[in-house]
């Protein structure tokens, strides 16, 4: 094999080329969205600081193994989430509400979704988890009107939209609220 040395005047010579065709490619500029501050707008029209920000920023996706580590470490999150037993004890399944069930709407790397997701199929409810990254389920909570996750859609026997929730102390202000009404109803 033989090798062949190129002077310095070929080297620069090819540099100068791969230059000049990358210089002549052209496309057309993409528009990136992202949230800031609430809402999402144009990463163009972004303050250079908010641009920075935004170059720093990293995608993640929380694991399973990653999920069990952050509960043990937080007590409090532990407390968050509540047994069948206990569930059954605060009545979510109560006499009025004995037909609904639930669609949970979650992302894969939303940090919020996790213990939403424990307490809610923990629950004695019938539902199913719907996964907004994936088409249908972004055409489903269009529909549905959903914006944030994770949300959950409480629905009676007839499909009507009874409750809305976002969050764990959102889930338990609903069972405290249902057990209200029972015992109201049970006393008149």
């Amino acid at each position: 094999m033989t090798s062949t040395k190129r002077t310095l005047a070929e080297v620069e010579a090819e540099i100068a080329s791969v230059k000049a065709q990358l210089e002549s490619c052209r496309g057309s500029e993409t528009e990136v969205y992202a949230r800031i501050v609430g809402y999402y707008r144009a990463v163009r029209n972004w303050n250079k600081g908010k641009r920075d920000e935004f170059n720093h920023r990293k995608l993640f996706e929380v694991k399973e193994t990653e999920e069990a580590c952050v509960k043990e470490e937080m007590p409090a999150q532990k407390s968050l989430t509540l047994t069948k037993e206990e569930v059954k004890s605060e009545t979510l399944v109560s006499a009025e509400t004995d037909d609904w069930h639930y669609e949970l709407f979650t992302r894969p790397g939303c940090p919020h979704c996790p213990p939403v997701q424990d307490f809610i199929t923990n629950s004695e409810l019938e539902g199913k988890s719907i996964n907004v990254d994936t088409d249908e389920g972004m055409n489903l909570a269009a529909e549905r009107g959903v914006f944030s996750t994770p949300t959950v859609i409480f629905y009676n026997s007839n499909g009507a939209s009874l409750a809305r929730a976002h969050t764990v102390d959102e889930l338990l202000s609903l069972v405290k609220t249902q057990s209200t009404k029972c015992r109201m109803a049970q006393i008149a």
